[in-house]
């Protein structure tokens, strides 16, 4: 559909009927006198003061366990920017709705005003301030679209103040699913993360916080070239973050295009048709190229494959191995949440990795293949789906839309929560646990 068409049906979708994307429903019946007085006077006071007693059995008789908040400011919406609170709304009911649909995992849209610096950008402490003060209503907090470089010692305060998960998507989702499509794609091309030369166009939220995930994962920092709006991010600028000045590097390069020389890996967090073929062309032999900008990538995929890269991936739909965030946080919040984590640390986070990367390697059933037959016509009849095992340059990520992402993320999220100690219940069957999560997401 054209950009008009696109206008009016998103405008049409979100308005009609009820308007947003969002309701609350009651999870017990109330409909005759004695369930309103269990619902409410005289009944609820019992689970008021058994909680009071015993503060821990708030999991047990409020929704606080499958409950997350999904927090903004609306300083970075998508591609928008700084659009406000207010016009970030949609954005966040719509995270609610992800929530809900892949992992069963119910949240609250929570656009925040008044947490503003005089430049109009994001207060760091008026920000941490307000969401430290919801935790005892929540299971987790999910951060959103919070602009950088407010966003880094946002996430970092409040994970170290508050005692149950905090997640800024916009950093670590991107993150978890680009490396596991480089796992995958280091496969087809035979290359070692460790010798490979990383250059990184966006140096925001998500450019800075995926680096430092690879390098987690075994990528060499000094591997690395960062580029921003102003060029390459290099020593003797004096314009830097805290967070640019960690990857700056003594170098000649000055753009994009004398950085992405020899480069194996090209990963753009940034504006659309900034790589030309003539760019790849200089890249090392089987390059691979992530180019994540919405909705037009840096380089579009036919574009670069032509000019010699051997995997490609976008954030669209609409071309194969699609780096898509809703493929990492349904998983990893329902898998935190089932063991009642008191954080989302670095071990899980490479599970959740781990987990989309053998995902994408194992054959696919016969009941997942007709799944995903109905979701993805065009790639089902072009026999996507066929795969007897192992990866391929069309698909070294899994689908969305694959029943067996967040059970299986969930499953290693949770398995490596206990490991790492931030699990305050345990699993002991791990295998049943994937099973039940499932059967519970295919009702």
């Amino acid at each position: 559909m054209n950009k008009e068409e696109l206008r009016a049906k998103a405008l049409a979708y979100h308005k009609d009927g009820k308007p947003g994307k969002i309701t609350v429903n009651a999870s017990k019946p109330c409909e005759t006198a004695e369930d309103l007085a269990l619902a409410y006077t005289p009944g609820v006071a019992q689970p008021c003061l058994e909680i009071r007693e015993k503060p821990e059995t708030v999991w047990e008789y409020t929704s606080r366990g499958n409950l997350v908040a999904v927090v903004s400011d609306g300083t970075a919406v998508l591609g928008l920017g700084n659009i406000g609170p207010e016009a970030g709304l949609p954005v966040m009911e719509g995270k609610a709705v992800l929530f809900k649909r892949f992992a069963d995992i119910d949240s609250v849209p929570i656009c925040l005003g008044r947490v503003f610096n005089e430049k109009g950008r994001s207060d760091a402490a008026k920000i941490i301030e307000t969401v430290e003060r919801l935790e005892p209503t929540f299971g987790g907090i999910n951060l959103e679209d919070i602009g950088a470089p407010a966003c880094f010692e946002i996430e970092q305060t409040l994970k170290k103040r508050m005692n149950i998960p905090v997640f800024h998507d916009d950093q670590h989702g991107t993150a978890i699913i680009s490396l596991a499509a480089i796992i995958n794609a280091l496969k087809v091309t035979g290359k070692k993360i460790e010798e490979c030369r990383f250059v990184v166009n966006g140096a925001g939220a998500a450019g800075i916080s995926c680096s430092r995930f690879y390098i987690t994962a075994g990528a060499k920092r000094e591997n690395f070239i960062l580029c921003d709006s102003k060029g390459v991010i290099r020593k003797g600028r004096t314009d830097l973050t805290p967070e640019k000045a960690e990857f700056a590097v003594e170098t000649e390069a000055r753009t994009l295009a004398d950085a992405i020389k020899g480069a194996d890996i090209f990963l753009g967090f940034s504006a659309p048709n900034c790589v030309t073929a003539e760019m790849v062309k200089t890249m090392a032999p089987g390059p691979v190229i992530f180019a994540m900008a919405n909705p037009v990538p840096e380089i579009f995929p036919d574009v670069a494959l032509a000019a010699g890269a051997a995997v490609v991936g976008t954030g669209r739909s609409d071309f194969p191995n699609q780096i898509n965030n809703v493929l990492g946080f349904p998983g990893i919040f329902r898998g935190a949440l089932d063991v009642r984590a008191k954080d989302i640390n670095e071990a899980m986070k490479l599970a959740a990795s781990q987990a989309l990367a053998e995902l994408a390697a194992e054959p696919v059933p016969a009941g997942v293949k007709k799944v995903l037959a109905e979701a993805y016509p065009a790639d089902a009849a072009a026999g996507m789906f066929d795969s007897k095992g192992g990866v391929n340059v069309n698909c070294v990520i899994p689908k969305p839309f694959d029943p067996r992402v967040v059970p299986r993320v969930a499953r290693r999220v949770a398995e490596a929560a206990m490991k790492s100690g931030v699990a305050q219940l345990d699993i002991g069957d791990l295998d049943a646990y994937e099973k039940s999560v499932a059967e519970r997401l295919g009702k």
